[in-house]
């Protein structure tokens, strides 16, 4: 058999690619459906780290699967290129409604909403879709209804900025690296753990105790505590705290001396 020519396998590649992302948009189109149960760090990955929303409005608008050639409509639909006639120009595609689906239910979602980021860039691409959010695409997915008003509300308002989670995520290839690394010696990893972490010396416990005392400056933290220090013993508001530790406050001299056998423990694990 003759060789093919690499323009053909070229051309062979681009055309597995593309049905291969197709598909991949058929994938999303279901977890976006689940969106309610994803965990945090799968939500935060799809609407900010890759800012899914405003990838699909890309799609909305260059619509990769059709195109005009030599003045004919085509469109790609099971697995190939045909021409669309002239009244059928307008009908939405599968492809079409995975992505309208998609960002129905990112935008839509109460925990997306919360989610999001409505900054200047992405609130401009959002509102975009509303020149695509014809009378005869509507009548086609009435869903988009709710899209078109929540468009509409976007465009006079500004949202809330998310709220700032702690997101602690489990690197897969992370996780396989110490994994294998440690294999067949959990036993001793945690009989070490015991003696080292759980049952510290009072000298370790001391050394902690100044590690975090250099950390965490307690002045700074106080300076923006919007209280004013009150007093240990009494609770009146205080003026001067304890020169060893730094970390007790009282009102005056006499306050301190009272206390000073409840605190003395304390202030010699910190001092």
């Amino acid at each position: 058999a003759d060789p093919v020519p690499p323009q053909e396998l070229q051309k062979q590649a681009e055309m597995m690619e593309f049905e291969i992302s197709l598909k991949a948009l058929s994938v999303l189109r279901f977890i976006t459906d689940q969106v309610e149960s994803l965990p945090l760090s799968a939500l935060t990955r799809m609407l900010n780290t890759h800012n899914l929303p405003c990838l699909l409005v890309e799609l909305v608008e260059h619509c990769p699967w059709s195109c005009w050639e030599t003045g004919k409509l085509k469109k790609f639909e099971n697995g190939t290129w045909h021409v669309v006639p002239p009244e059928d120009q307008v009908k939405m595609t599968k492809l079409d409604g995975q992505v309208w689906l998609a960002l129905l239910n990112l935008l839509l979602s109460p925990e997306c909403q919360h989610k999001y980021r409505f900054d200047g860039f992405n609130k401009s691409q959002l509102l975009k879709l509303r020149a695509f959010l014809t009378d005869v695409l509507i009548d086609q997915l009435p869903n988009l209804v709710e899209m078109q008003r929540f468009l509409s509300y976007l465009a006079v308002t500004e949202p809330a900025p998310p709220k700032k989670d702690l997101i602690l995520e489990q690197v897969p290839i992370i996780r396989d690296h110490i994994l294998k690394k440690n294999s067949g010696k959990w036993e001793a990893i945690a009989k070490h753990q015991v003696k080292h972490a759980f049952s510290p010396t009072e000298e370790e416990l001391k050394f902690q105790a100044r590690r975090w005392a250099q950390t965490y400056s307690l002045d700074m933290m106080e300076a923006l505590a919007p209280d004013k220090p009150r007093c240990r013993v009494c609770g009146v508001e205080a003026a001067k705290r304890c020169s060893r530790c730094r970390n007790e406050w009282y009102c005056t001299r006499a306050c301190q001396v009272q206390h000073w056998q409840k605190h003395k423990p304390a202030c010699n694990l910190m001092a």
